[in-house]
């Protein structure tokens, strides 16, 4: 027979986690209701950030470079993320870690310089 008492607290973590969960998504929703600041009015649903109407419908499709840029935004920041902890604990890390970078470094400008071959930065 199998113990399957080791896994309470991860059951009772994921039970936590899912409740608190619940309750910041509709926690909110039934506080709106029940103040009744759900309702739309013309003033709620009017423009609020440019003054004007806008010129197409909300749910137009977007060119696909806009999220291909996006995406290489995403990825590029991500670097970043990667980079600073390297840097900072590089002289600690040894020569394999230094080569790794290198190994990933190189790789992000290669992306880089196909995306730009490519044309996916030109905007138009």
């Amino acid at each position: 027979m199998v113990d399957l008492s080791q896994y309470l607290p991860i059951l009772i973590f994921l039970g936590i986690a899912f409740a608190l969960s619940a309750l910041f998504v509709f926690l909110p929703m039934g506080v709106a209701r029940l103040t009744g600041t759900h309702q739309p009015t013309d003033e709620k649903l009017s423009e609020y950030e440019c003054g004007f109407p806008a010129f197409e419908e909300p749910r137009s499709q977007f060119d696909v470079r806009f999220y291909l840029v996006a995406i290489l935004f995403i990825v590029f920041d991500l670097e970043a993320a990667f980079l600073f902890p390297w840097a900072v604990s590089f002289l600690d890390l040894g020569w394999a870690a230094w080569m790794t970078m290198m190994v990933f470094i190189a790789e992000l400008v290669f992306g880089l310089v196909y995306a730009w071959k490519m044309g996916a930065l030109d905007w138009e």
